[in-house]
C-alpha cells in the first residue's frame, strides 16, 4: 500500500474536546453582540417610532418624500407633501420623524 495508516493521538480523554469548540463559541457570542443585539435596539426604536407617529408630524419617507401626515390609519398614513398634493404611504415605508429644525428647512 503506498499510504500508512496514520494513528490519532491517545489524550487519556475518550469523547468530547471542549478546547476544540471554544472558539466558535467565542466567535458566536462575538456575532451576537456585535451585529444582532444593536439591529435589534434599532428594530425596537423604529417600531416605537412608528407607533408614537400623530397627525402634523412632520416625517421622510424610505423613498425620500418629506411630509405631514394628515390623515392616519392602521397599516397607511395620508402625507401631504405639498399644498393639495396627498400620498399615502404604508406606515413601514417611513424612515424617521423629522425634529423642528429639520421641518422648518
Amino acid at each position: 500500500m503506498f499510504i500508512a495508516p496514520a494513528f490519532a493521538a491517545n489524550t487519556g480523554v475518550a469523547g468530547f474536546d471542549v478546547m476544540s469548540f471554544l472558539p466558535m463559541v467565542v466567535i458566536f457570542v462575538l456575532f451576537w453582540f456585535l451585529l444582532v443585539r444593536p439591529q435589534q435596539k434599532r428594530m425596537k426604536e423604529h417600531q416605537k417610532m412608528l407607533n408614537e407617529i400623530q397627525k402634523g408630524d412632520k416625517v421622510a419617507t424610505q423613498g425620500g418624500l418629506i411630509g405631514r401626515v394628515t390623515k392616519i390609519s392602521d397599516q397607511v398614513l395620508t402625507l401631504e407633501i405639498a399644498n393639495n398634493v396627498e400620498v399615502q404611504v404604508q406606515r413601514s415605508a417611513v424612515s424617521g420623524k423629522l425634529d423642528a429644525e429639520a421641518a422648518k428647512a
